[in-house]
This record gives structure tokens, sequence and C-alpha cells, in this order.
């Protein structure tokens, strides 16, 4: 197969001298309300055409290596004084595979379990290319039943933060602590 970004025969999807060369995370912080933060990993500029590989068959591949080469090592080196988990922003399969869980599964640690299908949106509506105004309009609604747990929230990508922030109010709702939340790319950086 080819190489998504060089085009260059390759065994995976994005051969090695790609990841080692374009896809080297550099971590980024971004205060979505008052001191509550999201880290990502890249800025979309950067990985657009990777994130938006989630629309077709292959980008299960794409996200996995995605997720090995950031989501991986921050969980092996993620310290905290009890157990964290990670919930994925609604785990929902759209296109075969749901990105939130495969990105969530790579945070898997001594100090990070993940948990699947804990936070449901009842409006599926897509967001993509939509501003800050339709999404506040055409809010997720998220559920859970998940209770007294402290958490890290994953997406694949902040844009307004607004998905995120409606997250953390259904979960501190159950009384849950959302310490943070990580997403592999950033569209404001």
């Amino acid at each position: 197969m080819k190489c998504l970004s060089c085009e260059q025969l390759s065994f995976q999807i994005i051969c090695k001298e790609c990841q080692n060369t374009l896809l080297i995370p550099s971590f980024h912080k971004r205060e979505l309300e008052h001191d509550f933060f999201n880290y990502s990993f890249y800025s979309f500029s950067e990985i657009e055409e990777f994130i938006t590989s989630k629309y077709y068959f292959h980008g299960d591949r794409v996200f996995n290596i995605l997720a090995s080469l950031s989501f991986k090592k921050f969980a092996q080196g993620f310290e905290f004084d009890e157990l964290v988990y990670s919930i994925g922003i609604d785990e929902h399969t759209r296109h075969e595979f749901s990105q939130t869980a495969i990105l969530s599964r790579y945070l898997k640690s001594k100090n990070i379990k993940p948990l699947f299908n804990q936070l449901k949106a009842t409006n599926i509506i897509k967001y993509a290319g939509h501003d800050l105004e339709f999404r506040k309009k055409n809010r997720r609604k998220f559920k859970t039943n998940l209770t007294n747990k402290k958490i890290i929230l994953v997406d694949d990508l902040v844009t307004t933060g607004a998905t995120i922030l409606e997250a953390k109010k259904i979960l501190e709702s159950k009384n849950n602590e959302v310490l943070f939340s990580l997403t592999l790319a950033d569209a404001k950086i």
C-alpha cells in the first residue's frame, strides 16, 4: 500500500518516515473555562488530512497510529495519586469505528483506566463546518450513569470547546470530577 502522506510504498498506512518527521507531537494547552484546560498534541492544520480520515474506511488505522504516537506516550508519563478514568466523548460509531474509543484505549496505563460507552449523545447532529452559534442551538444532550470518578475527557478535535464543556457539565452533575480534556488536535492553534 501507499503512505497517505508521501505516497511511497509502505507496510503501514502512514510510513515510519512520515511518522518520525511529520507526526512528532508537541503539547498545547488551552483554557476552555476558568481553570479547566484542554491539552492537545497537534494543531489541526498539521494533521487535517489524518483527522478527516475518520470519514473513510481506513480511518481506524490512521487513528491507531496517531494515538500510539501521542496518547500512549502521554499515558506512560502521567502520574496521579489515584486511578483516573478516560472517557471518550460520544463513542458513537458513525463510520465503522469510534475515533474517541481508539484514542481512549491508548491511555490505558497504571494510572489511567479507559471506560467505554459511558457518555452518549442523544443528538448526533454533525458539527463539522458549523460555527459556535449552531453548536449552541444543537447541543449534544449527553447522558451518563457514571458517578464519583476522576475523569479525563477524550476527543479527537477541539474547536470552540462547547462539546467538551457540555460533556464536563453532565459528568459533574453526577458527582464526577473532570480533571481536564485531551484531544489529538486543536483547531485554534
